[in-house]
């Protein structure tokens, strides 16, 4: 089976992106295809390279950029919804007169055209969040 995944949520303040992560290890485990992850709303804090959580705590960051690199995912960042929490990459620093950019490895800014493909591409469209 094809699937999408979309997240809604920021780390650590709801369990949306820990499920997420989990279902898509668990649908790669099982031999699923995942198109592709889109991040959206606050969903789009998963991706910022800045995140510091103390040692003893998971990296979510960290685990959703190693399974994008391990597995070769697309993992897509609203671009709308990244401006408006200051998630920039290097053409998103520059576009905007920026002096530095925060996007981790693994994740790419793109616009919700990458979620109406993945809706029409896939299998099953699967949401995590409110």
């Amino acid at each position: 089976m094809k699937l999408g995944i979309v997240v809604l949520e920021g780390p650590y303040q709801h369990e949306a992106s820990d499920t997420a992560y989990n279902f898509t290890v668990a649908a790669l485990e099982k031999g699923h295809e995942v198109f592709r992850v889109f991040f959206y709303h606050d969903g789009v804090n998963n991706a910022t390279r800045l995140m510091v959580p103390p040692q003893d705590d998971r990296h979510i960051q960290k685990r959703w950029s190693e399974l994008a690199e391990k597995h070769n995912l697309d993992l897509v960042v609203c671009v709308a919804a990244a401006q408006r929490r200051g998630i920039l990459d290097e053409d998103e620093m520059k576009r905007h007169g920026k002096d530095a950019n925060n996007i981790a490895p693994g994740f790419r800014i793109s616009g919700l055209g990458q979620l109406i493909e993945a809706g029409i591409q896939c299998d099953r469209l699967v949401f995590f969040g409110d």
